[in-house]
């Protein structure tokens, strides 16, 4: 932590102990970023943004408040805290929320590969975007673009605690991106392809993100609607994660403790498919969301959420642990404009063993879904229904394009009727491999 920052945490907790708080935490994070946008081999934008936010938790008593602001001049602070105090006074007594004790602060923060020293300049993030745009629209077929992209970004993330807690990490992150758009008997289609990675050296060339970016597009044209009735559905691994970020909902303990999820009542129960691991990883290396400690201080650590398709813990912050009786687990997320509060790290569901070929050889009729749109999903009865695109699979393989098409079904059933291919990407932070429904109503929209 630079002495610039630590000063700035340290006047933070001591403004808001002058101004009558018990306790209190803070955080505070430093982004910087820049990007670069083009189209048609010209630069539209070059961006470079930097900002500072800060979070400040106060505790009177039972009660607490949270505040938040960009303006970290001392003057401003002082009034923050003493305008954090002063709602934390009239604030309804809380049982459940508290600071960190000193006992469970992390003692030891592990050392993980998530920051490269090698920030790119903005000629080299031009030449990324040109060369991915280029690429894509060099595909014969190809007719326009809406445009390449690259970015790099750093933040730093500092916590401490009016009791003993002090720590910082700086995270990495970039990535490119192509946008193009095809025509074929006056209809358009457009799609994209983009890479993202903590590491400079973990992204795709920028050449095959373009050229797999004009591929998904061509395979697009002359889409038709979808048959109607109940088929297998194939979840490509590009949209597979968001069943990952499902279960991860359906297991905030927030949402338990409320009663708001389909699995409150499940814990040590068969949730999925046997042999399905959903496996959460703060401290896997260049991991996209990884952290070395929790938004409250607590020590992280490599936690399988639900193992061989039993559920086995929840995600549990220190307000939700002690609503349901249990001992926190170091998986609270804090954002600077909000409270902590339970959320998942890189979650993600473990590879399969079957390749994407051999995970759809066996459909007779299906719907392979690339895209998805809206959503209509009851965490509470775990219905599910969501507009989709994709492609037709006829006798195992993969056909026309598909639009305008919903799919729906119940989360429980759905979790229960898995299977999963080897396609994982785990530059993600949600990430799943291909995933296979065995059933769902597939319906033109």
């Amino acid at each position: 932590m630079s002495k610039l920052e630590e000063h700035l945490i340290s006047e933070l907790l001591d403004a808001a102990i002058a101004a009558g708080a018990d306790g209190a935490d803070a955080g505070v994070a430093r982004s910087e970023g820049s990007s670069v946008s083009v189209r048609l081999g010209k630069v539209e934008a070059s961006e470079r943004a930097e900002e500072v936010d800060a979070a400040l938790r106060v505790f009177v008593g039972r009660r607490n408040a949270s505040v938040s602001t960009s303006q970290l001049d001392s003057e401003n602070i002082r009034v923050l805290a003493e305008r954090a105090v002063a709602m934390a006074k009239v604030a309804p007594e809380d049982p459940y929320v508290r600071m960190a004790s000193a006992d469970e602060i992390a003692r030891e923060i592990p050392q993980v590969e998530i920051y490269d020293e090698i920030v790119p300049s903005t000629e080299q993030l031009t030449e990324s975007a040109l060369a991915a745009e280029d690429a894509a629209v060099s595909v014969e077929g190809i007719t326009n673009s809406e445009g390449g992209s690259a970015s790099h970004g750093t933040t730093h993330v500092m916590i401490a605690t009016s009791n003993g807690f002090a720590a910082d990490y700086r995270r990495s992150s970039q990535g490119i991106s192509a946008v193009v758009i095809a025509e074929k008997d006056g209809a358009m289609e457009r799609d994209y392809d983009y890479t993202a990675a903590v590491f400079g050296e973990d992204l795709d060339p920028p050449e095959q993100v373009g050229a797999s970016a004009a591929e998904r597009t061509l395979s697009r044209l002359g889409p038709r609607k979808p048959e109607t009735g109940q088929f297998p559905v194939v979840y490509h691994q590009r949209v597979a994660g968001s069943l990952v970020g499902t279960m991860a909902g359906a297991i905030n303990g927030a949402a338990i403790a409320r009663g708001t999820s389909f699995l409150k009542d499940s814990m040590g129960e068969q949730v999925t498919s046997e042999g399905l691991t959903f496996i959460d990883d703060p401290l896997r290396p260049r991991g996209m969301a990884s952290r070395l400690f929790d938004g409250e201080g607590l020590p992280v650590e490599r936690r399988a959420m639900v193992e061989d398709g039993v559920l086995k813990s929840w995600f549990l912050d220190i307000a939700s642990a002690t609503k349901l009786g249990l001992t926190p687990n170091g998986q609270a997320a804090r954002g600077m404009g909000s409270a902590p509060s339970p959320g998942s790290s890189n979650f993600y569901l473990e590879n399969g063993e079957i390749s994407f070929d051999e995970l759809i050889a066996d459909i007779e009729e299906g719907f392979l879904v690339t895209e998805m749109m809206g959503s209509s999903v009851d965490m509470i009865t775990g219905d599910y229904s969501r507009g989709a695109g994709g492609f037709w699979i006829s006798k195992g393989k993969v056909t026309h394009a598909v639009s305008e098409a919903t799919i729906a079904g119940n989360l429980k059933d759905m979790f229960k009727a898995m299977t999963r291919a080897n396609d994982i990407d785990m530059r993600r932070s949600t990430a799943a491999p291909s995933l296979r429904i065995e059933s769902m109503m597939v319906a033109g929209s």
